[in-house]
């Protein structure tokens, strides 16, 4: 039977990504679901996109980076879904010096511009959200950073999808995941914690945060959905220093 692994923030940690390729013995057949934060802040964002490329199964929810990139690079779409966004276009391009920045102006590691077209290949038309259905029937969902309440997915804005954090309408400014009761499964990256953040109502998972924080040192983490099984792969080394 095939596997289907939701994998958190990567953010350029190359070695931590190829370690947990093998810990859950990864198979052509396999989905492997990226969260987005795909290459910024990390030691080797060139790594990490080849090793993706090469994955037969990979599918990727865009995040507030990739976002951030495809926006520089005039290939930026609105639709929740990636169906507007544009395709690369053909031969070489000159992109500008700061199409490699993120989310924030934020750097990424060791890339020169003219490797730009590798990295944002694997984020063109990409979507913000992908969904299924759990064998008990539960449907899930992924998105980068959350959703709203009342908020279809189709329906949502991209920028939301992969940026929201606390429901600042609502008092006291949850955290979305501690206002949502279901009925989908939420897997999401973008908020970082030492462990998984696990939200439960009447009695079921509905939201579970992957984002372990790798690239702070903490774990890079994937959870597979078809037994819950969590796959973690402790960072060598905090490559940032402190969150920002």
């Amino acid at each position: 039977m095939s596997s289907t692994w939701v994998v958190g923030d990567i953010h350029g940690c190359a070695e931590e990504l190829a370690e947990l390729v093998d810990a859950i013995a990864l198979q052509p057949e396999d989905r492997f679901l990226s969260v987005g934060d795909l290459y910024h802040r990390g030691p080797d964002p060139l790594g990490v996109a080849r090793q993706l490329q090469a994955i037969p199964g990979f599918e990727l929810i865009l995040g507030n980076h990739e976002r951030a990139m495809l926006r520089r690079a005039g290939l930026v779409g609105q639709r929740a879904d990636g169906s507007d966004g544009l395709p690369l276009p053909e031969g070489e391009a000159n992109w500008e010096e700061d199409v490699l920045l993120g989310d924030g102006r934020t750097p990424m590691q060791g890339v020169s511009v003219d490797q730009a077209s590798e990295l944002l290949g694997l984020l063109a038309q990409r979507p913000y959200y992908l969904r299924g259905e759990l064998a008990d029937g539960q449907p899930w969902a992924a998105v980068h950073a959350g959703i709203a309440p009342g908020r279809r997915l189709d329906d949502s804005p991209p920028d939301l999808l992969c940026s929201l954090r606390r429901l600042r309408e609502l008092p006291g400014a949850p955290f979305w995941y501690e206002a949502y009761t279901g009925p989908h499964l939420i897997l999401f990256g973008h908020t970082p914690s030492r462990f998984p953040r696990a939200c439960h109502a009447q009695g079921k998972l509905v939201a579970l945060g992957l984002d372990t924080g790798c690239v702070y040192g903490g774990a890079l983490t994937a959870y597979r959905l078809e037994d819950g099984e969590l796959a973690v792969v402790e960072a060598r080394r905090d490559y940032v220093g402190k969150k920002s």
